[in-house]
């Protein structure tokens, strides 16, 4: 785990409930746990300010950093799809985006792998679906001449799932992670200390996290029976909200 993943992680899962800021001092001392070192993680911080997300404070505990407005978006917007802190129901209906080619590599690469996180596929280069439109959309593609549309398949939406993303691999990396996590929690201690849970818990959410940027979210309708992500979901909620207390507690103690 990279030191912007778990900062990422960190203010998602913990801080944001928490008004979603915190002193320099206060995230040394809750990512010392997972070994991430102070010089990672004050050049983790640095770059998340350049990029938008995150603005600097000065909070009674000394300087800080607190989560902007687009950074709140895409914490709920992954908080949907890790805890369904909402209704995932699909209306049958598919989110189609098409534009203009990008000639810039980096430009292109950044845009796919943002549409990739968001839930969309390729249809082709310039044409991607999603089975929802996501709140982040707008400002994603506000650089880019691109056009969106609501469609109804005339067709099966099986064929057309099988065809945009790999249901296979995505499959084998849930079962995959499954084998890790229970490894992960088997190793915790039963006499485990807040730390030791907090930091448990935190590499146990970053895995799953992970799935964001693979997992569009599909409607139960349209994947395989015994879908391998139901079961793995299963054992990460149970698993989260155990140790949540203990890591909870770690974290206001480390905030004060």
């Amino acid at each position: 785990m990279n030191a912007r993943a778990a900062l990422f992680d960190l203010y998602g899962d913990h801080l944001r409930p928490r008004g979603g800021r915190a002193s320099v001092a206060a995230l040394l001392r809750l990512l010392a746990p997972l070994d991430i070192a102070a010089p990672a993680v004050r050049t983790a911080v640095s770059r998340m300010v350049r990029q938008g997300w995150l603005r600097p404070l000065r909070l009674a505990q000394g300087p800080g950093y607190g989560l902007t407005p687009k950074c709140v978006t895409r914490l709920d917007e992954a908080a949907l799809r890790i805890y369904r802190a909402g209704t995932l129901d699909w209306s049958g209906r598919w989110h189609l985006i098409v534009f203009e080619p990008v000639r810039e590599r980096p430009r292109r690469e950044r845009l796919r792998a943002d549409l990739v996180f968001l839930g969309y596929a390729p249809l082709s280069e310039t044409t991607w679906i999603g089975p929802r439109p996501s709140p982040e959309l707008d400002p994603l593609l506000a650089p880019h001449r691109a056009d969106c549309f609501e469609a109804v398949l005339d067709g099966d939406p099986r064929e057309l799932v099988a065809r945009a993303w790999d249901l296979t691999a995505i499959g084998q990396a849930y079962e995959k992670w499954l084998t890790e996590a229970v490894a992960l929690i088997g190793a915790l201690p039963f006499d485990a200390t807040p730390n030791e849970v907090f930091a448990t818990r935190s590499r146990l959410v970053h895995g799953w996290r992970n799935f964001l940027f693979r997992d569009p979210g599909l409607p139960a309708q349209l994947l395989p029976a015994g879908w391998p992500g139901e079961k793995a979901r299963a054992y990460f909620e149970q698993e989260a909200a155990r140790l949540m207390p203990a890591a909870a507690a770690f974290v206001d103690q480390e905030l004060k």
